[in-house]
């Protein structure tokens, strides 16, 4: 019987050394410009109790999440699937501060499914969020810095889809609509469904209807926002809306290959709350990084702030870098000789790996990833070409 004890779950995979070591410079490189944008840097666990992670009664993170019972309370936990809501938790409880605060964080999610085509069920989440502040502003800092991370770490042809979930709240609220009839909509606006849309705005004020049936084919490039005025009814909260989206677009134009406008992107409606925005790239089927405004998130911990962000993960966007060899190293030989433990000691000290031939198998040489070693000439250590 074949012994399979080193198989893996589905959609779950080691990082090996080259991948890992890639990554982990990446999320450096990140972190360090979250760091330098003012955003401090928070390690949520990655166990929670499950109430405090499904957050406004989601039922998407729901079917997300990875539940078990704690054996000392007897309560459910949950492994998180996001770490967006822990870090509003942290904002409304554990800080408390009274104006902006900028919070970025870098750790596992894992996930019940996966999340898209030939992705993992664990994420490795980087992201920023911005909490007290409800205007533009704070919405178009973090799609900059959304940009500027993936542009820093080489990823070029960024393409940039906006959206605004304010437009179909307002269309249901000024219509009345039930909270039944809501969801059918927003199934059938998500997958631009127009013969289900048709027969559910059925008896609905002329505007409305009209405004539903247009959104679907309100999407393209931001000259479709001048069609959007002419078709939607000029409610305050729609004006807002499109001119939200008029002046993002225009600021972050210098920053994407292309945007685009979606007005029928509905993604994360139970959870955002105003403009959301997704970045692609044409060496991906999924989204590379996902944002947005999630104002009411705070109320689910007694503490509602205005709040946006942005997550992406390190993973994913590894895949889409060309592949670098990692920097060979050192091969050190091992003897008990001070001058040359001095002489590691002062490499390693400037950045070097220095790597110990415990075994001082010459067959073996190739696996240790080094190209250089130490011999002992004229009385120094000195580092050489290491030939095979």
């Amino acid at each position: 019987m074949t012994n399979s004890n080193w198989l893996l779950p589905e959609y779950i995979q080691d990082m090996l050394p080259d991948e890992a070591a890639r990554i982990e410079c990446m999320r450096a490189d990140v972190l360090e410009l979250f760091r330098l944008s003012g955003y401090q840097l928070v390690v949520p666990p990655l166990l929670e109790y499950a109430e405090s992670l499904l957050i406004n009664d989601s039922h998407d993170m729901d079917l997300r999440t990875f539940k078990l019972v704690d054996q000392l309370s007897g309560r459910t936990l949950a492994l998180r699937a996001d770490i967006t809501p822990q870090t509003a938790r942290i904002d409304a409880h554990l800080l408390n501060r009274q104006g902006i605060t900028r919070l970025c964080y870098a750790g596992s999610v894992l996930h019940t499914q996966p999340a898209g085509l030939m992705r993992t069920r664990e994420q490795l989440q980087i992201g920023a969020e911005l909490y007290g502040h409800a205007g533009l502003e704070s919405d178009l800092e973090i799609q900059c810095l959304c940009l500027q991370a993936l542009t820093s770490l080489g990823i070029k042809g960024i393409h940039l889809d906006l959206g605004h979930v304010a437009l179909f709240r307002a269309l249901v609220k000024r219509a009345g609509i039930s909270a039944a009839l809501e969801a059918e909509l927003f199934n059938a606006l998500q997958g631009k469904d127009a013969p289900a849309l048709r027969m559910l705005v059925t008896g609905l004020v002329p505007e409305v209807k009209k405004a539903l049936l247009a959104l679907p084919h309100l999407y393209g490039g931001v000259e479709i926002l001048a069609e959007a005025r002419t078709v939607l009814p000029d409610y305050p909260e729609v004006t807002a809306a499109l001119n939200a989206l008029q002046q993002a677009a225009m600021h972050l134009q210098p920053l994407a290959h292309s945007i685009g406008i979606d007005l029928a992107e509905l993604r994360g409606y139970h959870y955002h709350s105003g403009m959301v925005f997704a970045a692609y790239h044409a060496n991906s089927h999924d989204a590379i990084a996902l944002g947005g405004r999630y104002d009411d998130v705070g109320k689910s911990f007694g503490r509602a702030r205005p709040a946006t962000g942005f997550s992406m993960d390190l993973r994913q966007l590894h895949g889409l870098l060309a592949q670098q060899a990692q920097p060979k190293g050192i091969l050190a030989p091992h003897q008990s000789d001070a001058a040359l433990h001095k002489k590691i000691s002062e490499l390693r000290s400037q950045g070097q790996a220095v790597v110990v031939d415990l075994l001082n198998n010459p067959a073996l040489r190739s696996e240790l990833g080094c190209d250089r070693e130490l011999v002992l000439r004229n009385g120094a250590w000195q580092v050489v070409e290491l030939k095979f």
